[in-house]
């Protein structure tokens, strides 16, 4: 077949730009990605050949070569894996498919610095790309085990590559880095330099399980030695570059901070250190080992259906799965890691994990792992937690509604904006510390925003009499709450739900001004049900507000709207429920409606004013009108008559 060429997807496209004019200054990154690559692919032939016994594929010495070229300036990384087809390099490399990656590289482009640049990129998982933050062209051939033929593809990634056939690939996939031309900084980043990719793979790939070789080549810098061979390599022959040492199976003492960052860093293709890093040994009659890592950003594709959770399983230091989903519950998606069982079959496959006891028994201990250490940063460093949380806090709360196990635990690390001060969220028990005298419950109001919460009318009461309010602005919020209840024998109570009553605090009227008052109204709220009966199933007044008209309220026992349209978006068919009209009878709005009410036989007039005070209300909380064009001709009126 002739050579075709394609052109990159727009955002692809986009992306390559960036790295040709590279947001991120430290270059020698380019290698460590390509390598993992290379030992991806590996890992995946290694895992096909235990599977399928008729593979027709050479597992026999499987290994990463390096091999620079200092007259050409090329690099070449090469793997004798699991390769691609035709159809896969187009679709692989031509295009990016995560989803959120046009907003995603909108923000990279908007990174007012080099490290939220950095931290953009690594959210994308293409290191492929990085590539061209040092080469002018690269080309990549690759044959997958078992087929015949391979694949060229080649880029100056300025907007297209092209594909065509090849006959006599090898198995696997070999990318040669044509380098840009040396100057004054390549000269100080000399990729055909021995030494150099020496120091790079130490520094970033020692831990990769596969033999990382390098052909020597003739020729030093002047007063230099080479280094002795290493791991059995011969002076004349290839040079083992890696120690091949699984972190997880050394003593802490024996590993760096950076060792650890490297390992997190090829796991989950981030170019950014890990938030915290969490180890675990079981031994006994099931033996295993744990290394696990709390990034320290979220993917922007975290909330996404697609999204690839779990953590990498081996068995014996051999990789059998890369995104084991039974040994980390979703709520804990976001942790990436290792985990390498004694005691399990190389040929375990997805279904058989969700049966095994021993796997139920690792997640249950690695869950509570996990929050006792989000528990110990909590408690130890507070900038640290507070980052956690603003990264994670949303996807950790869907514990607190799916792992009654560990409810209590997921609740003990929790923090949630308040009242109470702008910047520093609160847990529930320093809600309840600062508890005014007589008050009985823990107020929450939830909603889109802080700023919209803080402006309902529900919280007016509250503001004025100094109760703290809990603002919950995540979706995950209009759920949990139910499931918790109470915390430390305190009911867990919505300002929007419900008639509240703050503590018996004074409001400044006596039990007979109310109860007049009550006498007074008794009429119009009753009137003004029978005309909105379609909408709401009572009107009260209310203890709720002290400038607003009007609020609407769900009963103590009804769901919210948002809750509702939540159920609904899942494909559940939920009635909806009326709401409860509240009247703020100290509002001359209020006040002059009873007094019309009262003094009129004719009330047909006033039907338009009571349709007005409930559409505010339902609009003061975020709702919309059921009829935005009868409401607005509706205001336009009373507008043109008090003119």
């Amino acid at each position: 077949m002739p050579t075709e060429t394609f052109e990159f997807q727009v955002e692809a496209r986009q992306l390559l730009q960036l790295m040709i004019h590279s947001v991120y200054s430290n270059k020698d990154v380019f290698l460590r990605e390509l390598i993992s690559n290379a030992s991806d692919a590996l890992d995946k032939l290694r895992l096909e050949a235990l599977r399928d016994d008729t593979l027709d594929a050479d597992v026999s010495d499987l290994r990463i070569e390096l091999d620079a070229d200092p007259e050409a300036r090329t690099l070449t990384v090469r793997d004798n894996g699991v390769g691609m087809s035709y159809d896969e390099v187009g679709r692989l490399i031509g295009t990016i498919a995560h989803s959120g990656t046009a907003q995603l590289l909108k923000e990279l482009q908007e990174a007012k610095d080099e490290a939220g640049a950095e931290g953009l990129i690594g959210q994308f998982g293409v290191g492929f790309y990085s590539a061209f933050m040092v080469a002018d062209e690269v080309t990549l051939l690759t044959r997958r085990a078992g087929e015949t033929h391979g694949t060229r593809w080649q880029s100056r990634g300025e907007g297209t590559y092209t594909l065509e056939h090849v006959e006599d690939a090898p198995q696997g996939t070999s990318v040669t880095l044509h380098l840009k031309p040396a100057d004054a900084e390549n000269q100080l980043h000399d990729y055909t330099s021995p030494w150099t990719i020496r120091e790079i793979v130490k520094r970033y790939s020692d831990f990769i399980t596969w033999p990382i070789r390098m052909e020597p080549r003739t020729g030093k810098p002047e007063g230099a030695e080479p280094p002795a061979a290493e791991n059995g390599g011969e002076e004349s022959g290839p040079e083992t570059l890696n120690s091949m040492k699984a972190l997880w199976a050394r003593p802490r003492s024996e590993v760096s901070d950076d060792e650890y960052h490297e390992l997190y860093k090829h796991i989950s293709h981030d170019w950014q250190d890990p938030l915290e890093t969490v180890r675990l040994q079981a031994e006994g009659t099931f033996e295993y080992q744990a290394l696990l890592f709390v990034p320290a950003h979220a993917p922007h594709d975290l909330f996404t259906q697609g999204y690839q959770r779990g953590v990498q399983l081996y068995v014996k230091r051999v990789f059998i799965m890369d995104h084991c989903e039974a040994l980390l519950p979703p709520y804990l998606r976001f942790v990436k890691g290792v985990v390498d069982a004694a005691d399990l079959s190389l040929n375990v496959s997805r279904e058989i994990l969700q049966q095994d006891r021993h796997i139920r028994m690792i997640q249950r201990r690695l869950t509570k792992k996990i929050l006792s250490s989000v528990k110990d940063l909590m408690a130890k460093d507070t900038d640290r937690y507070a980052a956690f949380w603003r990264e994670f806090g949303a996807v950790l709360k869907e514990g607190l509604v799916t792992d009654s196990e560990n409810r209590e635990a997921v609740l003990a690390v929790s923090s949630f904006a308040t009242t109470h001060g702008e910047e520093e969220p609160t847990t529930l028990q320093q809600y309840v510390e600062r508890m005014q005298d007589g008050q009985e419950d823990i107020y929450f109001l939830t909603g889109e925003s802080r700023q919209s919460i803080e402006n309902s009318p529900h919280m007016e009461a509250f503001r004025a009499k100094g109760v703290e309010v809990l603002l919950l602005t995540d979706p995950v919020d209009e759920v949990w709450v139910d499931a918790v209840g109470e915390f430390q024998g305190k009911r867990l109570r919505s300002v929007a739900k419900g008639e509240i009553d703050l503590g018996g605090q004074d409001d400044g009227k006596s039990e007979s001004e109310k109860e007049k008052q009550n006498e007074d109204y008794a009429g119009l709220l009753g009137w003004m049900g029978e005309q909105l009966g379609e909408d709401v199933k009572d009107v009260r007044l209310s203890t709720r507000l002290t400038v607003s008209p009007s609020c609407v309220v769900s009963d103590a026992s009804d769901l919210t709207p948002a809750l509702e349209n939540m159920y609904r978006a899942m494909g559940q068919d939920v009635p909806r429920a009326k709401r409860i009209l509240e009247l703020n009878p100290d509002h001359l709005l209020v006040q002059g409606l009873n007094q019309a009410y009262r003094e009129r036989e004719d009330r047909s007039g006033l039907g338009e004013t009571a349709e007005l005070l409930y559409t505010l209300a339902v609009l003061a909380e975020g709702g919309q009108p059921k009829d935005p064009a009868r409401f607005v001709k509706l205001v336009a009126d009373r507008l043109e008559r008090g003119l």
